[in-house]
């Protein structure tokens, strides 16, 4: 899944990245408001992590600005502030949870898995389908119980189209959000790469929508 790290403090930019991409995600980091704004505002991601100090403009300031041009992506503030109407405030303006530094990475990781879940209409840090189950929590995928091993890149593929299970995914989209926006790689890798998957979780898992994209569908054979 693709995020945007919006953090202006080099350091703990560095150690919010690092947490993120061994967890799984695609990270692009920004550090001041108006490049957070732009990007936000023009590009899809799966969630942001944002920080309300930043240089340029605050960072409730973008938030109110990706709100009311109607970016719905689930946002998670991270800030140095404390007080309780400093936290209503970013709730109040479309934040949907709300960290305060400093902050354990565990309970970062656990907060924005919960925000994209309920992005998504999921409860459960399981999600299942067939005989396939994801376990967000342990990043681990099971086959009719027993777990499969998957590289890095398997799992950010199974585990996007779980999140989106009954809606294709464009190739585009898939992409951007396994490899990342921009990154060098092989025109037909995505293709490659959802035959590996095949092969280790089942042939009918994913379905080619020729000419759309990819779907898990809401009810697998």
């Amino acid at each position: 899944m693709r995020l945007l790290l919006v953090e202006d403090d080099r350091r703990i930019a560095a150690d919010v990245e690092r947490a993120l991409r061994a967890a799984g995600y695609v990270v692009e980091t920004v550090r001041n408001g108006e490049e957070a704004w732009f990007r936000g505002d023009t590009e899809d991601y799966g969630a942001v992590v944002l920080d309300l100090g930043l240089p340029g403009m605050d960072g409730l300031a973008v938030l109110k600005r990706w709100r009311a041009n109607s970016r719905s992506m689930p946002v998670l503030i991270l800030t140095a502030r404390g007080s309780w109407a400093e936290r209503v405030d970013g709730i109040d303006a479309g934040a949907d949870d709300y960290l305060p530094k400093p902050f354990r990475m565990e309970e970062l990781l656990a907060r924005l898995r919960s925000i994209v879940r309920r992005s998504a209409g999921h409860a459960s840090p399981r999600i299942v389908a067939g005989d396939v189950e994801l376990d967000e929590r342990q990043m681990k995928v099971t086959l009719r119980g027993v777990p499969v091993a998957l590289s890095p890149l398997e799992y950010r593929l199974i585990a996007f189209l779980l999140h989106h299970r009954g809606r294709v995914v464009s190739q585009q989209e898939l992409d951007e959000n396994v490899y990342g926006h921009g990154e060098d790689h092989e025109s037909n890798a995505l293709e490659v790469l959802v035959g590996r998957v095949r092969k280790k979780l089942g042939a009918d898992l994913i379905e080619t929508r020729r000419g759309f994209g990819y779907l898990v569908p809401e009810t697998t054979p």
